[in-house]
């Protein structure tokens, strides 16, 4: 159970990254043209921010075996949506 609640945890965090990283992409064509709206400025930096913030949560551990448990069973639950939304998204 400890095994499986890390792998689920850590893959519902990976497709947050992901998700969070495309939502904050340029609109535009360019990398470069996010200096001509501020909207994607701002976009860009939050989601950096954001995509940071959960890759550190990557690496943090539960500290006790009731997360683990709850982990696995919510990552049963919401990890196909996840995925789901995803693809959508992309």
């Amino acid at each position: 159970m400890r095994v499986a609640g890390k792998i689920l945890r850590a893959l519902f965090i990976i497709i947050l990254i992901v998700m969070t990283a495309r939502v904050a992409s340029p609109q535009s064509e360019r990398f470069w043209s996010i200096y001509e709206t501020p909207g994607d400025l701002i976009r860009l930096a939050l989601g950096l921010s954001v995509c940071f913030w959960l890759a550190t949560h990557l690496f943090i551990a539960p500290k006790d075996q009731g997360a683990y448990r709850t982990w696995f069973y919510l990552g049963l639950a919401i990890l196909p949506l996840a995925v789901i939304t995803t693809i959508v998204i992309w």
